[in-house]
């Protein structure tokens, strides 16, 4: 139940769609990868500055990243 009490929804608004929109037409991203990186920005209020986004997906994590935010992904070797 920790997790629960931590986290914040973002509920999806036209606003949300919009954003999505501008990301898909930016960055390769399938439309769920699209929300998913809206709804993390606008938790971010527009401004990701550095923030972690955890994800296994490899165009995900580039928009992520041109975004803004920093990527980590488990399937991401190990730094040297």
């Amino acid at each position: 139940m920790r997790l629960v009490e931590g986290w914040r929804e973002v509920a999806p608004s036209e606003a949300l769609r919009n954003h999505a929109l501008r990301l898909v037409r930016l960055h390769p991203l399938r439309a769920a990868d699209a929300l998913q990186l809206a709804a993390a920005l606008e938790w971010m209020e527009g401004d990701p500055n550095g923030a972690t986004l955890v994800t296994g997906d490899r165009q995900l994590g580039r928009a992520a990243q041109s975004e803004g935010f920093e990527v980590w992904s488990p399937f991401a070797p190990p730094e040297p």
